[in-house]
């Protein structure tokens, strides 16, 4: 694009101000020369400005220093996530109904509820629900959450595009059940496995651990930790996966009597175990076919259905108990025959150990509750407080659980510990902190290297508090969190802000040297300048508008960073422009004073 130089080119040879006039009538050049014309009004505008600002550069440079610890007042007031939420495309309801409850009625609630899950969410957007009920006692146990045949697990998953996303489809759920089904009590995840593996394996970004070897002490400490959690702002779900009311049955072996028939308390339980389920657990065997190559595992169990099955408490006291030194095996009927005629004959198929007596002989039965789980935690028993915050932020709500455990009296043998996202968070902020300080260093001494000087960086590092400002004010203000992502739009703002004011100090020493005062050779600068600076900084920022709007998938997780990046660069360059002029003019113009007077002092540039 030809154009003619500016009016004033011939004061400062070897260098085009700004272009004014085409020398065609295209209408690229028209374009151009109006541009250029609008363009001139706006640098004579910041002229004007920055001229007025270098009347008193010291109260310029103490009022956008003032500004920027302002700011530092809305630190407080921003979220802290380690990542921010993304959307998944599917959602998991933890969900667990009346204590004690057979899988059988179980199973119909887990009707109604898939039937509401059916109706909330939009038959364009649901793909599949996939329930999981109880829980079988064998090493498949080790894969699902659920605890019993009261719980159950409910994953959803949704069609891509789907009109809401799922949080939204959560709350709708949650919200519709605690409406509908007050009794059940449930836990809702994104069931991603991104938020699996910041959580550290939670289920929850926040896990409050109680520990100690009393189940019934960290249970009641537990609960009254998560009444008090609920009223804190922010929280969105508080969850306990562990229940202490879980009813069983008690077996109390007399030993002595038990040891007379030449049985031990774990004989006793293992013929239970046979009886209740298999002997899959206690007594695991196998046999290879070798025609195939399968290998079947072999176990013995009683009949499930019919007259030798176990129906009633009068049944299970009836329950044969073998020789263990006569035989490795249990009939399953009279003489191994069948399994009919009463239930004293029914223990399992093929063996020949004979039955030395019955299990009200040896056993007395208390009906009582237990947990239905005992979880364990670097080997101490542990009772867990699930927390999952409304929004992304972890910040406050960990600091509001922090408080409520220094006002609560934990007894001396009972550690509590904070698990899950917050660990991460914590550890990435430091190591932020410390990264951040290490590449600050770094960056000066580049800067001290390529202008042989001391004070240069530093009015040239003047333009990242000033690109802070923004970072502070729009953050809060696109309720966004203080996150990896926009940490790393920190990073990356500090690079960008540092090139405009190289810039302005470089360009001003250049003009020094050509004969121009301090002041005429940064305003000079700052006018010159000031347009490959909007250049540097428009293109960054229009190009991170897309990102900042959340368009497109997974856009989510880079929005942060979008959202800093275009906040600190917008107030960077708006104050830049001020304050490194007005810093330059107070130590440069400054020295040339001292060295015109003849005082003390180094020579200037």
């Amino acid at each position: 694009m030809k154009a003619v130089p500016h009016a004033a080119e011939h004061q400062h040879p070897g260098y085009e101000i700004e272009p004014e006039k085409a020398a065609s009538q295209s209408w690229m050049d028209r374009f151009n020369a109006r541009f250029n014309r609008m363009f001139n009004k706006v640098l004579d505008y910041y002229e004007y400005w920055v001229r007025r600002a270098l009347v008193r550069p010291g109260l310029t440079v103490l009022a956008l220093s003032g500004l920027f610890l302002v700011s530092l007042a809305i630190y407080p007031l921003l979220g802290l996530a380690l990542f921010p939420k993304t959307d998944a495309g599917q959602f998991t309801i933890n969900l667990k109904v009346p204590t004690g409850t057979r899988i059988e009625v179980t199973d119909q609630y887990l009707a109604k509820v898939e039937d509401l899950i059916r109706h909330t969410v939009e038959a364009k957007d649901l793909k599949l629900i996939v329930s999981n009920i109880g829980v079988v006692p064998d090493f498949s146990a080790l894969y699902t959450t659920n605890a019993g045949p009261y719980t159950a697990t409910v994953q959803v998953q949704l069609n891509e595009p789907h009109h809401l996303s799922s949080f939204d489809y959560m709350d709708r759920v949650q919200n519709s059940m605690a409406k509908q089904f007050p009794d059940i009590r449930t836990f809702f995840s994104s069931g991603s496995m991104v938020d699996a593996i910041l959580n550290a394996g939670m289920p929850a970004p926040i896990d409050l651990q109680v520990s100690s070897p009393d189940l019934t002490q960290i249970y009641g400490i537990a609960q009254n930790l998560a009444t008090q959690i609920r009223q804190v702002h922010g929280v969105g779900q508080v969850y306990i996966p562990q229940d202490m009311n879980y009813p069983t049955l008690r077996l109390d072996v007399d030993r002595v009597h038990a040891g007379e028939l030449g049985l031990t308390q774990k004989d006793v339980v293992d013929n239970v175990i046979t009886a209740l389920n298999s002997n899959y657990m206690i007594a695991p065997n196998y046999w290879v076919d070798r025609k195939s190559g399968n290998d079947y595992y072999l176990t013995v169990q009683f009949f499930e259905k019919g007259q030798s099955a176990i129906h009633d408490m009068a049944d299970f006291g009836q329950i044969p108990l073998r020789d263990p030194a006569n035989g490795a095996g249990i009939s399953c009927g009279p003489s191994g025959a069948g399994g009919s005629g009463g239930m004293q004959p029914a223990w399992a198929c093929g063996g020949q150990g004979r039955p030395i007596t019955v299990l009200n002989n040896v056993v007395s039965v208390r009906q009582v509750q237990t947990p239905t789980e005992v979880d364990h935690y670097q080997i101490q028993r542990a009772m867990d407080v699930y927390v999952t915050p409304t929004g992304e932020d972890l910040g406050r709500v960990t600091s509001s659980i922090r408080d409520i455990l220094a006002k609560t009296n934990i007894p001396g043998n009972v550690r509590v510990n904070l698990r899950g996202m917050v660990q991460g968070m914590e550890a990435s902020f430091k190591s932020f902190a410390l990264g951040f300080l290490i590449s600050f260093l770094l960056l000066f001494l580049i800067l001290t290297a390529q202008f042989k000087s001391f004070i240069d960086p530093f009015l040239i590092m003047l333009a990242i508090p000033m690109g802070f400002v923004g970072v502070l004010l729009i953050l809060p203000l696109t309720h966004s969190t203080l996150n990896v992502m926009s940490l790393m739009g920190v990073l990356m703002l500090v690079g960008i802000a540092d090139s405009n004011s190289i810039l302005i100090v470089d360009f001003a020493h250049n003009l020094e040297r050509q004969g121009l005062s301090p002041a005429d050779a940064v305003i000079t600068a700052c006018r010159v300048r000031l347009r490959p600076i909007l250049m540097t900084s428009l293109a960054t920022i229009i190009g991170m508008i897309p990102m900042a709007l959340k368009l497109g998938t997974g856009a989510e997780q880079y929005t942060p960073m979008a959202r800093a990046i275009i906040g600190g660069l917008t107030s960077s360059v708006l104050l830049t422009i001020f304050i490194v002029p007005a810093a330059y003019l107070l130590v440069y113009g400054r020295r040339k004073e001292q060295a015109a007077a003849g005082l003390p002092g180094e020579p200037a540039e």
